[in-house]
């Protein structure tokens, strides 16, 4: 079989299962066992040893660690569902530098903190200004935020909230 079909393949059925079969909390408290059976899988489609790095692997068949996948899913459905969440500039009309950023509620309790909508706003404003300019047209906005996670890889959530854009 082709890279492609291949390619294919472990998006159409793999990714599917990875992503759509676990809720937050799973994802999150499972993601090194999916992160270790994405790798598995895709040292298989490219024949490599399990000794191989897999990073170069992932992106020589452009496909995001699946921290990054998850990262990349969450703006989309912020963008897909904008009504559920309240951007800053709609709180105030004060126009600084986080009027694209969604507004944060104030919360004292960690399992809010901790939950998926506070958790979602989180990760969408950590995006760069440039991508969330970009949020009025959902196909550049798509590819922008791919373009983005493939560029800097990263494989915790951790990582992707110490980066500086």
């Amino acid at each position: 079989m082709s890279l492609d079909v291949l390619r294919n393949i472990y998006f159409v059925c793999s990714l599917n299962y990875i992503l759509w079969n676990h809720n937050l909390g799973e994802f999150l408290s499972h993601s090194e066992e999916i992160f270790k059976t994405q790798k598995r899988i895709n040292r298989i489609i490219m024949n490599s040893s399990k000794d191989a790095s897999c990073q170069q692997l992932l992106k020589e068949l452009n496909i995001l660690p699946i921290q990054s996948q998850y990262v990349f899913s969450i703006p989309l459905f912020v963008i897909k569902n904008k009504d559920q969440f309240l951007f800053n500039s709609q709180v105030h009309k004060i126009n600084t530098r986080q009027t694209s950023n969604l507004y944060l509620p104030s919360a004292n309790l960690a399992m809010f903190q901790k939950g998926v909508y506070y958790s979602e706003i989180k990760i969408y404003n950590y995006l760069p200004t440039a991508i969330k300019d970009l949020s009025g047209d959902k196909n550049k906005f798509k590819l922008a935020i791919k373009g983005y996670l493939l560029h800097h890889f990263f494989y915790s959530l951790e990582k992707y909230f110490n980066t500086c854009y």
